[in-house]
């Protein structure tokens, strides 16, 4: 016998109740962006063009969030059955490529400031990365309790964090020029924000794609769901067992439950159910009872 249990569309995923958020964050940071990239220009500084450009796939990022959100609420369809849910993990995943990328460029004209300085004009560049660290720390602080619950309100996060730290990073830049005129220090500046966006990242990334790849969720153990299953009364063994994630906070699970009475099946199946919701967090549930197979008598030829 087996059994499909779930709540997938009665209520909003994570990432859909922080809309309100992320909306707000987008315009926010598109505001700072376009006055870092005015100022950046005019400065001539590379640190508040990589800021700029950071900056610019926050914005990129936000609005595939919100894409995401938009269509992962579409309903299923024959060709679709769980809907659009994996939309919000493309979306991160495409959020963590491009700031790899972006980290890279940065390094990369660093090390060309660096061969052959450029001037800067320190005063309006530390005022313009004031600016942007006052927005970015709002920013964090709108997103921060929405980020534990969804991969996608995560990415936005991480992104806007980073972009503080580079904020940072650049009025030390600022500071350094003001006080000794060495223009060392923007490039300098630029490529310690670079070397801030990669770790984060990379941990995105791998989160990502191993939702994509259906790996386990990392905050699971197989063995303990297995353990669990096998403590309730009635149920032998557990095998063919199988969790992955739909979305953020959406995980599966599907399994082949060897029980003893397949004819108790209403109160073993409610029991597993209830088990993998209330200690586990899994709401979609697939479970297939199955009694043990009879034993096989072996029949010896007599001996010669």
């Amino acid at each position: 016998m087996t059994t499909h249990a779930g709540h997938l569309h009665a209520r909003a995923t994570a990432g859909a109740q922080s809309w309100p958020l992320l909306a707000l964050t987008l315009g926010l940071t598109c505001a700072v962006l376009l006055v870092e990239l005015v100022a950046s220009f005019w400065t001539g500084s590379l640190a508040l063009l990589a800021d700029a450009a950071h900056l610019l796939t926050d914005a990129g990022g936000l609005a595939l969030a919100l894409f995401a959100i938009w269509i992962a609420h579409r309903p299923p369809t024959p060709a679709k059955t769980y809907g659009y849910y994996r939309a919000e993990i493309l979306a991160a995943l495409v959020n963590a490529l491009v700031l790899l990328i972006v980290a890279g460029g940065i390094l990369a004209e660093a090390w060309q400031r660096l061969r052959a300085p450029v001037p800067v004009l320190a005063g309006p560049m530390a005022v313009v990365a004031a600016l942007g660290l006052a927005v970015n720390l709002v920013c964090a602080s709108l997103l921060h309790r929405a980020a534990a619950a969804s991969l996608n309100v995560r990415a936005a996060y991480l992104e806007v964090l980073s972009d503080a730290l580079g904020s940072v990073a650049t009025l030390i830049a600022a500071g350094v020029v003001l006080a000794t005129g060495w223009t060392g220090a923007d490039p300098i500046a630029s490529a310690a924000i670079a070397l801030l966006i990669v770790p984060r990242t990379w941990t995105l990334l791998r989160q990502a794609v191993n939702v994509l790849l259906e790996g386990t969720p990392p905050h699971l153990e197989l063995t303990e769901i297995e353990a669990a299953m096998c403590a309730v009364p009635g149920v032998r063994r557990v095998h063919d067992l199988h969790v992955w994630t739909l979305t953020s906070g959406r995980e599966a699970m599907s399994a082949h439950v060897v029980v003893a009475d397949v004819r108790d099946s209403e109160r073993l199946l409610a029991d597993l159910h209830a088990l993998l919701h209330a200690r586990f967090g899994i709401d979609h549930t697939t479970v297939q009872l199955e009694s043990e197979p009879p034993a096989v008598l072996q029949i010896k030829a007599p001996s010669a």
